[in-house]
């Protein structure tokens, strides 16, 4: 079969009426005289707002987002809190002291978002931990450690090539309201 030929019985025709369309013609006069409809895709309009299942969370306790999101946005009974830096909310600059400095302060920020969205530090379900080192890992898991007590969220902890502001640690959570 031509190629022509498969073309025209992918696009529904027999494979006797795409010899007939094709009738000794080369596939170039062919393709000129056969139409093809064509297929308007099944699209829905982009919604530019937040449907209202969703509550966008904002506290001045943490610094402003550093880009187009949200503090923390709640759903249902979950709590999705955006990484947080080790940015001093009242300057809006990274706090000085190297990386044990940003840990303590991004937990704290992170804190107050999750205070902010109806949740507590003890229904943390799951962090993300985000280190420019993982040579670091030691150092901040003493201090997550002692951040969480004895609440023990699932976790994951990743060494990333880069992180906003160039900073040292970020962390994400998601919570629970219930």
């Amino acid at each position: 079969m031509s190629m022509l030929n498969l073309c025209l019985t992918r696009v529904g025709l027999s494979a006797k009426a795409a010899a007939r369309v094709h009738s000794g013609r080369s596939s170039a006069t062919a393709f000129r005289h056969f139409s093809v409809r064509p297929v308007t895709p099944n699209v829905r309009s982009m919604s530019t707002g937040t449907h209202p299942s969703l509550t966008l969370i904002s506290t001045s306790h943490a610094p402003a987002a550093v880009g187009p999101y949200t503090q923390a946005i709640r759903v249902g009974d979950l709590l999705f809190a955006s990484g947080s830096l080790g940015l001093d909310p009242a300057v809006g600059k990274m706090v000085e002291g190297g990386v044990e400095a940003q840990a303590e302060q991004a937990l704290k920020n992170l804190k107050a978002v999750i205070e902010a969205g109806g949740s507590e530090l003890g229904k943390v379900v799951k962090t993300t931990v985000f280190l420019a080192n993982m040579d670091d890992f030691v150092a901040v898991n003493a201090i997550y450690s002692k951040f969480f007590g004895d609440h023990k969220p699932a976790r994951s902890a990743v060494q990333v090539a880069r992180l906003p502001l160039n900073a040292l640690f970020e962390i994400e959570a998601i919570a629970s309201l219930a």
